[in-house]
């Protein structure tokens, strides 16, 4: 197995600063899924009219990269190029804690459609840091990691995910022993402004951090870039990323995002009690990740064979942990243990490489579906909760993948990607119609096409980069 060289210091520095901003996309993203019940019920919606909660937060991503493309036309330059990756990242979480200041006059005024556009506002800051910092996660270091890195960053956006549903729930219904809570709309007030704070305190942080203007990887990567692809849709592989992102984070978001009317319709749980549920699906992308983040906490092959079966037993300890401190009852989550196996034993087979890891994991979570929706009782909710397993490390697999050889094109294809997160809002509303027409159960099969096309595209980039001269060997490694 080949190893790499660690990072130098003032990158890693840069990448733990980097992660705070993970952290808060996954904090708020995974929140919505609460939010989604307490909704429908304090505004009388339908499952498909609930699942709006999801399209207006993802939607804005579109609307943010189609932003941020026309501004850089007008201008005649890439706006992140001339602004700087940090100061951009600065405007995004600015433009995100303006979105949670209307969550207060939503809230007074009890209106649903301002909620709506508290939630756009807030991912449209998310946007910029996005299109911002996933390449600038793969950039600061060598290429063979940067899918790790990605990864790395996004275990940490998935301890964001698994907190957020506790503390929301928690500020909305109070203590899980509280069987008659009073549902007010006025409760998501506090909170919201808190965050509102929070996002302003990291922006001034990350003003005064480490991170680079320009990362010198993507410096270098332009003078090697294609002069015959002017722009980035020249590139096959991001086209048909582009595609798998919106699949994917539609998949990810819609299997999460519909599981509470799941658990309520068939399982007959109480909305409050939901909230354990999808922080396990939230933690398992966090198992996921932190295992596949073991390539860059260290370079010593027998090292990472420890941490490969560690790691992700380290994260189920502090999902339960924080559930426990939240005053929720384990004793449902134990056996998810012997589930984690399963995630190892694929993780081990894929060899680190992103095309194999992307197509078994694509399998993986097919089949987690599948018997969700063939099953009934707790089997049915651990196998749609170990699709978070599957999902989580796709993300850095698709997007490493899809802006592998673009070169001065790499902000424009980020931006690209970026754009199709809408996946995550339409597959959402997507399936809640579905489950409107059919049944919650029925309604998965959306997620099942999802997986279908991911191992497709799996199957398809690796003669697209070949062709381009772009090869990974079996521990990552990217070579030209």
């Amino acid at each position: 197995m080949s190893t790499s060289a660690p990072l130098p210091s003032s990158n890693l520095k840069a990448l733990f600063s980097l992660v705070f901003v993970f952290f808060f996309w996954g904090f708020v993203a995974a929140s919505n899924d609460i939010l989604i019940p307490v909704f429908k019920k304090a505004f009388h919606l339908t499952q498909g009219e609930s699942q709006l909660v999801s399209v207006a937060f993802y939607i804005a991503y579109t609307v943010g990269s189609l932003i941020y493309m026309g501004i850089s036309l007008l201008l005649g330059y890439d706006l992140v190029n001339k602004m700087g990756y940090k100061n951009s990242l600065a405007l995004g979480l600015c433009i995100s804690a303006l979105g949670t200041l209307l969550f207060y006059p939503a809230a007074t005024a009890n209106s649903f459609y301002l909620m709506l556009c508290g939630l756009f506002t807030v991912a449209l800051g998310f946007s910029l840091q996005q299109t911002v910092a996933n390449p600038l996660a793969i950039a600061l270091g060598t290429p063979d990691t940067g899918a790790n890195r990605l990864t790395l960053a996004g275990g940490v956006n998935n301890f964001g995910t698994t907190i957020g549903p506790l503390i929301v729930s928690f500020a909305i219904f109070g203590t899980s022993d509280n069987e008659h809570f009073n549902l007010s709309i006025d409760s998501v007030k506090i909170p919201y402004l808190i965050l509102g704070l929070a996002f302003l305190i990291v922006a001034v942080i990350l003003k005064f951090s480490s991170i680079p203007d320009k990362p010198q990887a993507i410096h270098d990567e332009e003078k090697q870039v294609n002069k015959d692809r002017k722009n980035a849709l020249h590139y096959p592989q991001l086209v048909l990323g582009m595609l798998a992102i919106f699949l994917y984070v539609g998949v990810e978001v819609s299997t999460a995002s519909n599981l509470p009317y799941y658990m309520e319709k068939n399982l007959n749980f109480l909305t409050q009690d939901i909230a354990p549920y999808i922080s396990l699906y939230w933690a398992s992308l966090m198992i996921g990740r932190w295992s596949g983040a073991v390539e860059v906490l260290s370079n010593k092959a027998r090292t990472r064979k420890v941490l490969k079966l560690t790691m992700p037993y380290l994260a189920f300890v502090l999902f339960l942990g924080v559930n426990k401190i939240a005053g929720h009852d384990l004793s449902p989550f134990y056996i998810y243990a012997f589930v984690i196996i399963l995630l190892i034993g694929a993780d081990m087979l894929s060899q680190g490489n992103p095309i194999q890891m992307l197509l078994i994991f694509s399998i993986m979570g097919m089949l987690g579906i599948l018997i969700g929706m063939f099953t009934q009782g707790m089997l049915s909710v651990y196998a749609f909760t170990s699709v978070g397993l599957f999902c989580s490390t796709l993300w850095p697999c698709i997007f490493a993948l899809a802006i592998s050889g673009l070169g001065k094109n790499t902000s424009q294809g980020s931006s690209f990607l970026i754009m199709m997160i809408m996946g995550g809002g339409l597959v959402s509303w997507f399936q809640g119609y579905v489950a409107d027409q059919t049944s919650i159960q029925t309604s998965y099969w959306v997620g099942v096409f999802c997986f279908v096309y991911l191992a497709f595209y799996a199957f398809m980039v690796k003669g697209i980069l070949k062709q381009q001269g772009i090869s990974y060997n079996t521990t990552g490694g990217l070579s030209h």
